[in-house]
């Protein structure tokens, strides 16, 4: 199935998506509808337990929903294969093993491998060029001939960025992805991500990140959303301080003028 329609980011809709663990049994995540328009970068925010990463599985088909349909272009990710599910939907998971007996190189070059036609196959001079454009975004090239288990946790994480982006994925999902980083790669990889040509979901706790970072917001509590939309208009100090049981105030930084969420009990 060809799902390239000429526009290489890829809509994204979720029509009462539900999951539970077991049939009838309780929800973890109550019915979730929204539209994600292709090319922009929704942040999903709330609290711990709130159904986060259990909406990341859902979507990257980790996990099949209870009930209600995910759509990539209008089409049901469950209606794809294997192959063309992961030449669609690239993930950046929190917990990744990190004792692979491989160079920061070899892993980033995995991400090619649902391009090929067959397992193990090699690629040509264009995953080549891919895979050195991905390191080079990511400032790994110095560490490409690095063993994964030598890294930082926060070089870690770019490997498995770049990774995701040798993938060529028209969706792209991260949980997370700025743990385990510093200040300065924080700003790079948030504006990586800011300027990729791709449909984005991305986790975070810091709401001002959020604020900053993403074209819409998604807020859920206990598994239910408690509002889609612009982070202007969906992060309200009334919506954050119910979502997360704390005194929320939007206030502003002087001299930047920006607007930022503090946070009392």
């Amino acid at each position: 199935m060809n799902m390239n329609n000429g526009n290489f980011a890829a809509s994204l809709r979720l029509k009462n998506v539900s999951w539970a663990p077991v049939k009838n049994s309780k929800k973890i995540l109550h019915p979730i509808n929204f539209n994600l328009v292709p090319g922009r970068v929704l942040g999903v925010v709330g609290p711990n337990g709130a159904g986060k990463s259990t909406l990341l599985r859902l979507i990257y088909r980790y996990l099949v929903p209870s009930s209600g349909t995910i759509q990539l272009d209008g089409i049901d990710i469950w209606s794809l294969t294997s192959r063309e599910a992961a030449c669609n939907v690239a993930a950046v998971l929190q917990e990744q093993t990190s004792d692979f007996a491989l160079t920061v190189s070899e892993i980033v070059e995995l991400g090619r491998t649902p391009h090929r036609k067959s397992f193990g196959a090699s690629g040509g001079a264009q995953d080549a060029a891919i895979v050195y454009n991905s390191l080079d975004r990511l400032n790994l090239l110095e560490l490409s001939n690095r063993q994964l288990f030598t890294l930082s946790g926060g070089e870690h994480q770019r490997v498995m960025v770049a990774r995701a982006l040798a993938q060529e994925p028209r969706l792209l999902i991260l949980d997370e992805p700025t743990n385990h980083l510093d200040i300065r790669h924080q700003l790079e990889v948030l504006g990586l991500i800011r300027n990729l040509p791709l449909t984005i979901v991305i986790t975070l706790h810091d709401l001002n990140i959020a604020a900053k970072s993403c074209d819409d917001v998604l807020i859920l509590k206990a598994g239910r959303s408690l509002g889609f939309g612009p982070p202007d208009t969906v992060l309200s100090e009334e919506a954050v301080t119910n979502a997360f049981g704390v005194k929320a105030k939007r206030e502003r930084l002087m001299p930047s003028n920006d607007e930022h969420f503090t946070f009392q009990l």
